[in-house]
């Protein structure tokens, strides 16, 4: 992880994709726009995670679920 000195003069962990997103602020700091766009799309990119996240604990679920249990049923041929 990397780290990042606060203003306070504690560290601050960020993840890759956090600091990627704290350098194009630092960069972009008077372009307000930019940085609504910017905070719009961690949104956006954690709610993708989230569906990733959703899809994997559903099919996870669906393989831990008991199995119904097959039942032979007997035919009569004539």
């Amino acid at each position: 992880m990397a780290e990042k000195k606060s203003e306070a003069g504690g560290a601050k962990v960020l993840c890759p994709l956090g600091k990627f997103f704290q350098g194009l602020e630092d960069l972009f700091r008077n372009a307000p726009e930019f940085i609504e766009h910017l905070e719009r799309s961690r949104i956006e990119l954690l709610k993708a995670v989230r569906t990733l996240l959703d899809s994997k604990i559903e099919t996870l679920e669906k393989k831990s679920a008991p199995k119904k249990k097959k039942i032979a049923k007997k035919i009569t041929i004539e």
